[in-house]
């Protein structure tokens, strides 16, 4: 006997036939620009301020959204990435003000897969 109940399934079925039917570049646009606003926030970028800021979590955020636009950015075409790219680098800048301790040139959060951000 299953312990999942049967809406459960049909809902995972669905969902997995609504996920199939985006394209690829619809789905890494969309992760982007949700690691983009999350970082926005744990960087204390939105009207609640500092509210939510935490450095750490925003690190993290950064890294992973400018590994995840290394890797995609020949599978999503300038048109998307370039957009992507500017705001990548409007965290990176950010990140670098709200430190209290500056990291080296190159050693920020993506600057592994971006190189040197600077103003």
């Amino acid at each position: 006997m299953s312990e999942t109940p049967p809406n459960e399934s049909a809902d995972f079925d669905t969902m997995a036939r609504d996920i199939a039917e985006v394209p690829a570049v619809e789905v890494i646009v969309t992760v982007a620009v949700n690691l983009m606003s999350a970082a926005a926030v744990k960087l204390g970028l939105t009207e609640e301020g500092d509210q939510y800021k935490d450095l750490d979590e925003a690190r993290k955020l950064v890294h992973a959204l400018a590994g995840l636009l290394d890797a995609g950015a020949t599978e999503i075409s300038s048109f998307h990435a370039a957009p992507l790219r500017d705001g990548l680098k409007s965290l990176q800048l950010a990140f670098r003000e709200a430190s209290i301790v500056p990291d080296e040139p190159g050693q920020g959060p993506g600057e592994k897969y971006t190189g040197a951000v600077f103003g």
